[in-house]
């Protein structure tokens, strides 16, 4: 699926092909509630790396957040890039050099219209700032941190990947 993506002030505009468009991972880590959500989480879907297209990167800037890292004394800069928009804010994809042949865009920044996903993943539920209401139910798997499978395979064991 061809995912078209822009900014709030459509500064950046970006396009890439996803074999797992399901917007079913809701990240409640402090970093993408601060930088990303607005609802208290992120959700990030996958896409290919080799397909990003980008049209006014010149108004892309990079985030690397600072992780608190055990036995350090001093915070640890993180590889994932987190992309934004350096005129709005927008957050816009994390790439990481740990996965070169992923990317992920936030599905807030895509304009496509996205398959609605048969359950949802909430994830890092330990660092969820204490005003979040996490969903609950049947349709809803709960992570204290990670969930157990990665998102390909999430798409791949629900027969949702277009390959």
């Amino acid at each position: 699926m061809l995912l078209e993506g822009s900014c709030h002030c459509r500064a950046v505009r970006f396009k890439v092909a996803s074999r797992t468009p399901y917007p079913f991972l809701h990240c409640y880590c402090s970093i993408c509630r601060k930088t990303a959500g607005g609802g208290g989480y992120a959700i990030n879907i996958m896409g290919d790396a080799a397909t990003l297209s980008v049209h006014g990167s010149r108004h892309v800037a990079v985030y690397q957040a600072r992780l608190e890292v055990a036995g350090v004394k001093r915070r640890v800069r993180s590889p994932a890039r987190r992309h934004f928009c350096a005129e709005c804010g927008s957050a816009l994809w994390v790439a990481d050099p740990r996965w070169p042949e992923w990317v992920y865009p936030f599905a807030s920044a895509i304009d496509t219209p996205l398959p609605k996903p048969p359950e949802t993943v909430e994830m890092m539920l330990d660092y969820a700032a204490p005003w979040t209401e996490v969903p609950t139910g049947k349709r809803h798997t709960h992570f204290a941190e990670y969930p157990d499978e990665a998102i390909v395979d999430w798409h791949r064991q629900r027969g949702l990947t277009a390959e």
